[in-house]
């Protein structure tokens, strides 16, 4: 017996919500652990030492020329060839925040950069101590140049979230997939599934803009 396009997405509306909200899950979790990671890795790549600058670089830079799919199969893969047993789940959430770590080092370290010296060498005249001077002055400078570029990663984290679906994770697309297998609508599905892979990062990006004028200095 055939139905419509419509009668096959009221069938399938608990698969296709299921798999939207563990792909939010995933992508929540991903940005989140990359973010606050990604911090330490800009400021050891700003403030730490010769070495610990060059591991760093070193971590950014392989993390970043690696596919995020050998990323993805490598964090299952190896967690239980050493017997780690993360579950598809936290291997790929695992996966993703490293990939996230890795660019938001290199947004909050251009940022960091980015503004003038004298800044700082004015905040020592006060007698501010390094830690005052980054919270004080430094950090709310850096956060609101960081917020443009943090969007775009956090909007590739939810693209990226598609991969999981090759080791088992019942994200989105996998969910879509599973849908297509049953009733042939493949077209039909996948424009589906794109349209809320929209409306996610849609989300994403006016939350951004949210914070932006949130944080933006009176003018």
């Amino acid at each position: 017996m055939s139905h419509t396009f419509f009668e096959q997405l009221w069938i399938a509306r608990y698969v296709i919500m299921n798999g939207v909200a563990m792909t939010v899950a995933i992508s929540l979790l991903a940005i989140l652990a990359g973010s606050v990671l990604g911090v330490f890795v800009g400021l050891a790549l700003v403030y730490g030492g010769m070495i610990l600058r060059l591991i760093v670089r070193a971590y950014t830079d392989i993390i970043r020329g690696t596919p995020v799919l050998v990323l993805v199969l490598a964090s299952y893969y190896v967690s239980a060839a050493v017997g780690l047993d993360l579950g598809p789940f936290s291997a790929g959430v695992l996966a993703l925040a490293i990939f996230c770590s890795s660019h938001v080092g290199e947004i909050v370290r251009g940022a960091l950069q980015a503004i003038p010296k004298g800044q700082t060498e004015a905040a020592k005249a006060i007698g501010l101590t390094f830690t005052q001077t980054f919270t004080s002055v430094l950090w709310p400078q850096a956060m609101r140049q960081c917020l443009p570029a943090w969007v775009n990663t956090a909007a590739e984290m939810v693209k990226a979230s598609t991969l999981l679906s090759v080791i088992g994770v019942a994200e989105l697309l996998l969910r879509t997939q599973e849908i297509i297998s049953r009733n042939f609508m493949s077209l039909q599905f996948y424009f589906l599934a794109g349209g809320l892979y929209f409306i996610v990062n849609y989300g994403i990006e006016h939350f951004g803009k949210y914070v932006e004028r949130k944080t933006a200095l009176p003018s």
